[in-house]
């Protein structure tokens, strides 16, 4: 059974023999729908656009670019409002309009639509379009955070288990209570792990980025408010992870940083980052290297990059289960041959090449004695 249409451009079906006129161009219940959901969406977008002075648990932003970042979220919610609400209504009123009546007998057939190019074309074109647009701005966004400001003050941020410290230009060792900055200064801050993978977060500067071992993550913002604002891990690292939500970072005037920074470089007067230089470089010494610490040390500060799997079992770097025993791999990532005097010289001095980059004994903080041990250890993997 076929629909048929007249000149006036309405559909029909059969019925028990009779052809029941059904119209499918907009009638006056259509669009009056239209314009209950376009009200809807109106105070969808109110709401999103108003959400700092409305929903308190929305935190005030206390830097540049956070104000963008709250200008983009504004823009989604109030994108999907619009979206949602009428995706959602038109199905709720096509479902009533175009129900089964009771009255329809079992043949009856519903109304036979298909191929409309104009409405084809334009739910294909809008969104591409939408998609583009919301590309533009977050990369417009995502280049503040990587690569602007270039100047400022320079911070590292060490994610350890479980706290956070830092380190500041001409202040030895390192600031384990609190992050202090000074107000409207840029700030560059580079992201690292000393231990497993941390997430380093400050919802009122609506920063977040993952610290890594052995990877340098940076982003750039200005503190413009002066305020205490709390830190918190997001990514679980181990048994103390709910305890990362303690340390603050602390925006002042330039005084009373000032004051502070000169405090942490005298009380850190004598101290220092660097293992004592008879740990570091020179021929290392492999034998008598401990099983048991080496496990230790892997599961410290390897198991972050490098599953006990194959060689393709990838996390950052390869697998590394029979690295000195697979028939398969008798090469290291380096070319040379996977014997435990080469291992020791990747963990020693570092790689980088198209796999990735191992950071160098300095770097993953290891001893020598640190890399005797892990060679031991990965030499009973097989």
């Amino acid at each position: 059974m076929r629909s048929l249409s007249d000149p006036k451009g309405r559909k029909h079906r059969k019925r028990s023999g009779a052809s029941v006129e059904q119209s499918t161009k907009p009638d006056r219940g259509f669009w009056i729908v239209t314009a209950i959901l376009g009200l809807i969406s109106l105070g969808g977008i109110l709401y999103f656009w108003m959400i700092p002075t409305v929903e308190p648990w929305l935190p005030p932003e206390g830097g540049h670019p956070g104000d963008q970042v709250d200008w983009l979220f504004r823009f989604m919610a109030s994108s999907a409002a619009l979206l949602y609400t009428y995706v959602v209504g038109y199905i709720i009123y096509f479902a009533i309009r175009f129900r089964r009546r009771r009255s329809d007998p079992d043949d009856a057939l519903g109304v036979n639509l298909h191929d409309n190019p104009k409405l084809e074309a334009a739910w294909t074109i809008v969104p591409t379009l939408f998609v583009i647009l919301l590309s533009v701005l977050s990369i417009r966004i995502w280049y503040v955070l990587q690569v602007q400001p270039t100047n400022g003050l320079v911070v590292e941020s060490i994610g350890r288990q479980w706290y956070f410290t830092f380190r500041y230009p001409d202040v030895n060792g390192e600031v384990t209570d609190q992050m202090h900055l000074p107000v409207n200064v840029p700030v560059t801050l580079n992201l690292t792990s000393g231990d497993v993978i941390h997430s380093f977060w400050v919802p009122d500067m609506r920063l977040k980025e993952d610290m890594i071992p052995g990877i340098i993550n940076t982003i750039r913002f200005t503190p413009t408010r002066i305020g205490t604002y709390q830190i918190i891990c997001t990514e679980f690292c181990g048994t103390g992870h709910s305890e990362m939500n303690k340390q603050v970072m602390v925006v002042q005037p330039m005084a009373a940083y000032q004051k502070w920074y000169h405090g942490w470089q005298l009380r850190n007067a004598h101290v220092t980052n660097a293992l004592a230089t008879a740990t570091l470089g020179g021929k290392i010494q492999l034998a008598g290297g401990n099983v048991a610490a080496g496990k230790a040390l892997f599961n410290e500060k390897c198991s972050a990059c490098h599953a006990l799997g194959p060689f393709n079992q990838r996390i950052v770097g390869p697998g590394l289960l029979g690295v000195l025993h697979d028939p398969s791999h008798p090469n290291l990532v380096n070319g040379d041959l996977a014997v435990p005097a080469n291992v020791a010289e990747i963990l020693q001095n570092g790689y980088t090449g198209s796999i990735g980059h191992m950071p160098n004994q300095a770097q993953n903080g290891l001893s020598n004695k640190d890399i005797a041990n892990l060679v031991a250890y990965l030499n009973t993997l097989k």
